[in-house]
């Protein structure tokens, strides 16, 4: 779709005023110290604003044109596929979550932790659970109140437990099939799950290993005294969806035959009936409407910023400067943890970052697992080690150390970014492909 305007730049004017009035608002509250603070304004109505200045910022054009393209990219199979997806995961997380499959898999983590690796237990406990139910923050909220108390109880270093359910709950977040960011990152830039994954483990699994490592060494040793009980069948849908979509089956298919299974599993144990089957499906898919509205949205307003010129200027003004692959890497890395870091919402982040990175790996002939793995690794790393993130937020609360206690500890998500940036500085983890395009 062609312009004869340019507008450099100032194409992303829409984006800015969205960014402005949700993260600027968002961070009056929180200097107020109010609840909640990012919610006294909401983003909906903030991207509402930033489609009208969208609007009204370019005179030539009819405004029924530019609703025109507004729709088309809001309404466009892509952006229709990723709503589909985090529809389908939050069904399958409400109705697993329902017949007790989420307890199951915290009750039998808890259960096989040795004493003497209380910390390091704990982040692969949390990695485990994250990985399964696909939520970083589900994975905090499960799993903070039981292992901070017993890091209390025995006396073991409270920040550096904080930091260990903090990295063990964003490992999953980033890798697990069900996760927003996943299907963000994967869907934006037209990537296969199960190749994300790969590269993702590759990337993320050294880092845990030098995490969980520095946790053995400096946490302690404690014990869990009361062993909860779990359902090893309660499980089987996790380990159904993770194993499913890693043979490449379609994720509409995996993350629907989940639901299926849990919802089955729930019906034969008497844990559910038809009626609340259908309820836990419907709350969570509930819980995914808002980011799927925030996708359509902003797809809406990316295409707006298109047509205006922005993407063109910003790959432009980035492939200017950086002039190699390596340098394109960087900068889709850095794009998407700055976002996220600003946004406190890596998922936003993801969804922002993605068509421009695309443009942009295009030009450089990066696979699209590639640009997905770092939208999602950058995205996860830098909102971790915000002070302000809503992880750190329930472990600081529940434990009463500072952010700044908590983030000296956070072994993972450092390791993880020299990782990451170990890859892209030496050009690791190339397909064929790819090396035949030198830097």
């Amino acid at each position: 779709m062609k312009n004869e305007k340019k507008f450099g730049f100032l194409a992303f004017l829409p984006l800015i005023v969205f960014l402005v009035l949700y993260v600027g608002i968002g961070l009056f509250f929180t200097v107020q110290g109010v609840e909640s603070p990012f919610s006294k304004f909401p983003r909906h109505v903030a991207l509402f604003v930033g489609i009208a200045i969208a609007l009204i910022m370019e005179r030539t054009t009819p405004i029924g044109k530019k609703i025109d393209i507004l729709c088309e990219n809001m309404g466009n199979s892509g952006v229709m596929m990723i709503g589909l997806i985090y529809l389908l995961a939050g069904g399958f997380q409400g109705t697993a979550a329902a017949m007790g499959g989420k307890d199951s898999v915290v009750n039998f983590c808890l259960n096989h932790i040795p004493s003497q690796f209380l910390v390091p237990g704990i982040f692969l406990m949390g990695a485990f659970i994250s990985t399964s139910i696909g939520t970083s923050m589900g994975t905090v909220a499960a799993l903070a109140p039981v292992a901070l108390s017993v890091a209390q109880g025995a006396g073991l270093n409270v920040p550096l437990t904080c930091a260990a359910v903090i990295g063990g709950s964003y490992f999953g977040d980033n890798l697990s099939m069900i996760s927003d960011t996943t299907i963000s990152a994967t869907q934006g830039v037209g990537a296969e799950m199960k190749d994300k994954f790969k590269m993702n483990f590759l990337i993320a699994l050294p880092a845990a290993i030098v995490a969980a490592i520095l946790y053995g060494i400096l946490g302690g040793s404690g014990a869990i005294v009361e062993k909860p009980d779990y359902d090893l069948i309660q499980i089987l849908p996790y380990i159904s969806v993770l194993i499913t979509a890693l043979m490449g089956v379609n994720v509409a298919v995996v993350l629907f035959s989940g639901i299926l299974l849990s919802g089955l599993i729930g019906l034969v144990q008497g844990n559910l009936t038809i009626i609340t089957w259908a309820q836990a499906t419907g709350e969570g898919m509930s819980d995914m409407f808002s980011i799927t509205i925030v996708a359509i949205l902003v797809s809406g307003i990316i295409g707006l910023v298109r047509y205006y010129g922005g993407v063109e200027w910003l790959v432009n003004a980035i492939t200017s400067r950086i002039k190699t692959r390596r340098g394109a890497e960087y900068g889709i890395s850095f794009l998407s943890g700055i976002l996220s870091a600003a946004l406190i919402n890596n998922t936003i982040a993801i969804i922002i970052a993605a068509p421009m990175a695309k443009e942009i790996g295009s030009k450089y002939n990066i696979a699209p697992k590639r640009l997905a793995s770092l939208l999602d690794i950058f995205a996860c790393a830098f909102i971790a080690l915000m002070p302000h993130d809503g992880g750190m937020l329930i472990v600081t609360g529940l434990s009463n150390a500072s952010p700044i206690e908590v983030l000296k500890y956070s072994f993972y998500f450092f390791a993880l970014i020299i990782a990451a940036l170990i890859t892209i500085h030496f050009g690791l983890m190339r397909t064929e492909e790819e090396k035949a395009i030198k830097d």
